[in-house]
């Protein structure tokens, strides 16, 4: 095993064991939240704007506050929602299982923020490194990262590369 092979079970443990202490309902949630605070402030962001348009006048920082005004606020929704979730998961009983499902969250988690990184080393001669070719889990890895680089555009994926050199 390579240090790359240790850093992947230390950065899938940590993430398991965070997602198991906190449980699957607050991960999700938190997870979503992101999601749906971005799409709700990408959607309505220029609705927003024309409403400031009194308060603030410069058209850009108008745009600019009408996002992150949008932003927080979903953020803060959604978080009180996951607050009354939670709130309902340990009252019913289900914790144990909510803090099981959750740390197989956390593993997979661990393992996306892993393939993104590889996926981010393809930009890089990373690949063309010794331990590349000699780590146990990069194969797997490597695999996911050339799928993720079939949904970019011709001329992007261009730029990534996970060969090693022939020897």
């Amino acid at each position: 095993m390579t240090w790359f092979d240790y850093g992947v079970l230390v950065i899938v443990a940590i993430s398991a064991l965070i997602s198991l202490t906190r449980g699957f309902v607050r991960e999700a949630l938190a997870l979503a939240a992101w999601g749906i605070a971005i799409w709700v402030s990408v959607s309505f962001s220029k609705s927003l704007a024309v409403m400031l348009e009194p308060f603030i006048s410069t058209p850009s920082v108008r745009l600019v506050a009408a996002f992150l005004l949008l932003f927080v606020a979903s953020l803060l929704v959604v978080a009180v929602i996951n607050h009354l979730l939670v709130k309902l998961v340990k009252s019913s009983g289900l914790t144990g299982t909510d803090r099981a499902i959750g740390m197989l969250f956390g593993v997979l988690r661990g393992v996306f923020i892993v393939a993104i990184l590889v996926f981010l080393a393809g930009l890089t001669p990373l690949p063309q490194d010794e331990w590349w070719g000699r780590s146990l889990f990069m194969p797997h890895f490597q695999k996911l990262a050339i799928w993720m680089q079939g949904f970019l555009p011709a001329d992007a994926a261009q730029y990534f590369s996970y060969s090693q050199p022939p020897g």
